[in-house]
């Protein structure tokens, strides 16, 4: 699993790193039942404080993108209820959405902005 982390960015790294792995996921280059490499790995592969891996680790826990396991570590198990997505979609959507507006974006170049998006995630499948 490659990840770019970028130590210059403004958004935090635990972020990030958190957004990479969703990613990945979305891409199917991480699949579900894949265990992740443990804390201490990842964080010496990046090259970053174990603390934040954990804080990431947490954060796609409580997601339900990851579920900890005894033996295997972080093993990405996808629980999140589609109902409960579509609305945490939605409220993400509403904000992009007003600042599009707001900067004159139409309603065609978003519909196309996320059908390419969508397709980038889905047709790697």
């Amino acid at each position: 699993m490659v990840l770019n982390i970028d130590f210059e960015s403004e958004e935090a790294i635990y972020i990030q790193l958190r957004n990479q792995i969703i990613m990945g996921i979305a891409t199917a280059t991480i699949r579900e039942g894949d265990s992740l490499p443990s804390v201490r790995q990842m964080a010496g592969t990046i090259g970053i404080n174990m603390h934040t891996v954990n804080k990431a680790y947490a954060l796609l826990r409580q997601e339900g993108f990851i579920r900890l396991d005894r033996r295997r570590g972080a093993v990405i198990a996808l629980d999140i209820d589609k109902i409960e997505e579509i609305q945490n979609l939605r409220e993400h959507l509403s904000v992009l959405l007003a600042r599009s507006i707001c900067k004159n974006v139409s309603r065609e170049e978003v519909h196309t902005i996320i059908d390419e998006i969508y397709d980038y995630y889905t047709i790697r499948k």
